[in-house]
């Protein structure tokens, strides 16, 4: 028996039969009147949590996508800064390296007018010629620039001199001139005797590591007239 029908069987106690069934239908009715009103808040409250939650949502888009604009435009300032930086670094070392190349030529100057009297000294060279800076080509026929060199003899054999000034010396240095100088020679010149000249040496050891090489060795005290200096 269904719910209408057990209210009727109630209420025909009271009521006449037919009563008893207007009476059940309207509050038949008023239940389920009452039941939709109910859903119906129900779905309303639902809604007003959904746009709630929706302007929430928007809200935290809203200043997630602030932090990613100020996040990309952090990022422009730091590469701009970043290429600022590496240009003035390029700079920078442009002009150490005009300054060390200057100094490097300055050193050789004053090699050229000392040398001849030092290695008539430690090695008994007579410098045939004056010692100068010119372009050489090398066993491939292409010019290297050779910042000290010279016809000299020793023991009646005719040598050439070869050789440059660094402001400090170190050992990839040595290894520079072996490989882009003395070997890029070989044959060229019969007979070649390498020097370098130097301010300062980078490390102990480095005058040791180019003499075992047979690199002579001077600094820049040597070449001051004897009985003059600093």
């Amino acid at each position: 028996m269904g719910y209408t029908e057990q209210l009727i069987a109630k209420l025909a106690k009271v009521f006449e039969e037919q009563q008893a069934v207007v009476l059940a239908e309207v509050i038949t009715e008023a239940y389920d009147s009452l039941v939709k009103v109910s859903d119906f808040n129900e779905l309303k409250e639902i809604v007003r949590d959904l746009a709630e939650a929706q302007r929430d949502l928007a809200e935290a888009q809203r200043k997630t996508e602030a932090r990613l604009d100020a996040l990309a435009e952090a990022q422009r300032k730091t590469e701009e800064s970043l290429q600022k930086l590496i240009e003035e670094h390029r700079e920078t070392r442009r002009q150490l390296g005009g300054l060390a190349m200057t100094v490097g030529y300055t050193l050789e100057d004053r090699a050229y007018r000392a040398l001849p009297r030092l290695l008539a000294r430690d090695f008994g060279i007579e410098v045939r010629e004056r010692l100068h800076r010119r372009y050489v080509k090398d066993r491939e026929g292409e010019y290297i620039e050779v910042n000290i060199v010279g016809e000299a003899v020793r023991e009646g054999e005719r040598i050439v001199i070869v050789g440059e000034g660094k402001s400090q010396l170190s050992r990839n240095d040595v290894d520079n001139f072996i490989r882009k100088k003395l070997n890029r020679l070989e044959g060229v010149f019969e007979r070649i005797f390498p020097l370098l000249v130097t301010y300062m040496i980078s490390s102990p050891g480095v005058e040791a590591y180019a003499r075992e090489r047979g690199i002579a060795l001077y600094y820049s005290y040597d070449l001051y007239p004897e009985g003059e200096g600093w």
